[in-house]
């Protein structure tokens, strides 16, 4: 009897299973209704970015955001963004910090004006450096972050994502970035 039972809840369960499995003209009209939402947002983009940035590609971004597991990529990836924003905006903050303390302990150990001007300027000028030194740093971080993301979104098959340097090309794709974001909160209600 207890098999019966469920054998019952296996064939019921795979019922509802088969119910939640999108019709393919279901998935036909959320990909216009995509592509519909996709075409407004590039419409606001300025004209030259407009031309960099196909109906065709628009179209296999549409599709390609139908696996909604592309935004479980996109989210997870600007998380991660912010937690390294974060990391690095604390490890500039202590090299400012770091100079605010040796400042400090030069002004209590220092009584003569003079000397105290000259060390206070030799110390600006190493925390200069060192500040220098720290941004490049920063920067050489963000740069290969957006390259692994680059990546992680290629191998994810995202249209118009590949790893490139190319400050025009990585624009494009930060508004490809935007408009799957956007997609993102919108919800597609087809009786609408």
């Amino acid at each position: 009897m207890a098999e019966i039972a469920t054998t019952s809840e296996g064939s019921s369960n795979s019922s509802e299973v088969e119910q939640h499995q999108p019709t393919p003209e279901f998935l036909q009209r959320k990909i216009y209704f995509l592509v519909d939402q996709l075409r407004k947002m590039h419409e606001e983009l300025p004209e030259n970015l407009q031309t960099r940035i196909s109906y065709d590609l628009l179209t296999e971004l549409a599709n390609c955001v139908l696996n909604e597991g592309i935004f479980v990529i996109v989210k997870a990836l600007m998380d991660l963004q912010h937690e390294t924003e974060r990391h690095l905006i604390k490890m500039r903050q202590q090299v400012e910090n770091e100079y605010e303390i040796e400042v400090a302990q030069w002004r209590v150990k220092i009584k003569d004006p003079e000397e105290l001007h000259h060390i206070l300027g030799l110390m600006k000028i190493k925390h200069t450096k060192k500040l220098v030194e720290s941004d490049k740093k920063i920067i050489e971080i963000l740069d290969q972050k957006v390259n692994d993301q680059q990546s992680t979104l290629q191998k994810a098959g995202v249209p118009g994502f590949y790893v490139t340097e190319n400050p025009k090309e990585i624009k494009i794709q930060m508004f490809l970035l935007d408009f799957i974001l956007r997609l993102s909160r919108l919800k597609y209600e087809p009786n609408k």
